[in-house]
């Protein structure tokens, strides 16, 4: 297919070199435009705005951090939803709001163009070895026709629902619960710790019970202190769980559990964790108990 991608972050470089090994003809977008020029040696052509990436293309992809660079990058000056084609698809993989992801699936059928919700479960390195886990929503016969792109970037896609936002909420509580997970983790590690026990030691204990590649890879992280470079920064964990709790407001459904990791996030924050992984998070914990 001929596509776009835009945002090439650490998730976003990856899944468009994955999508040129592919065989797919990949026209790329980033504000900083060395990261689109490294892709140029895979065959990606690089274009000076989002408007230029998504002209004459069947399908644009997007990987951008928050709800605000997705607004910038599809409704700003030379955005995309002014250049696609009527019938092109925007295919929206960032970990953005249940709100955007309505209003995005609204802006486009005004104007003629299709949108789907496809967010990725997996950290850059699985981005890299086409390791992603892909949640997509959206018209079925429309999740059909873009698989290739998601066989592309993925090993695994779900298919959650006709309405795209749906898949937004599923990406949302999946990342809750990594988040609390790792909560777990802190609060665990910052108690052993004080019992003389070795996190490593009771890290493979945890790996076998729960046969998890979230809990091995994780509980290394906090056992080894290891949070450079930041394989998902903690300001956008803290923008996750915010979004995840906007949304349960909507559904009246309360989440005590994801009001208490925001805090602890907020913590971190105010501990200068900001662009440190999301795991520093347990750092919080240790500090609770009185460990450096």
């Amino acid at each position: 297919m001929r596509i776009a991608f835009i945002g090439l972050g650490r998730m976003g470089s990856g899944m468009a070199r994955n999508l040129l090994r592919a065989g797919h003809e990949v026209a790329v977008f980033n504000r900083s435009r060395e990261k689109a020029e490294a892709l140029i040696a895979d065959g990606a052509r690089v274009a000076d705005s989002p408007a230029d990436a998504v002209r004459a293309v069947e399908a644009v992809m997007t990987m951008v951090a928050d709800d605000r660079a997705a607004e910038e990058i599809v409704f700003g000056e030379n955005g995309i939803a002014s250049a696609l084609a009527e019938g092109a698809i925007h295919i929206s993989c960032s970990t953005i709001s249940v709100a955007m992801a309505r209003r995005l699936a609204a802006e486009h059928q005004r104007r003629g163009q299709k949108y789907l919700s496809v967010p990725v479960f997996g950290r850059p390195e699985a981005a890299e070895s086409k390791n992603l886990l892909v949640v997509a929503a959206g018209p079925p016969e429309l999740v059909e026709h873009c698989r290739p792109l998601f066989d592309a970037i993925g090993r695994q896609t779900f298919v959650i629902g006709s309405d795209p936002s749906q898949a937004n909420a599923a990406k949302l509580c999946g990342n809750f619960m990594i988040a609390a997970m790792i909560e777990a983790f802190g609060e665990a590690f910052a108690t052993l710790r004080k019992a003389d026990v070795s996190p490593h030691a009771y890290l493979e204990i945890m790996s076998t019970l729960f046969g998890s590649p979230l809990y091995a890879n994780y509980g290394r992280l906090i056992a080894d202190g290891k949070f450079e470079p930041a394989g998902f920064a903690l300001r956008l964990g803290l923008k996750d769980v915010r979004l995840v709790l906007e949304a349960a407001e909507e559904l009246a459904a309360p989440m005590p559990l994801a009001s208490l990791i925001r805090d602890h996030f907020l913590s971190a924050m105010a501990h200068g964790q900001a662009d440190l992984d999301w795991s520093s998070v347990m750092r919080v914990a240790a500090r609770n108990a009185g460990i450096e």
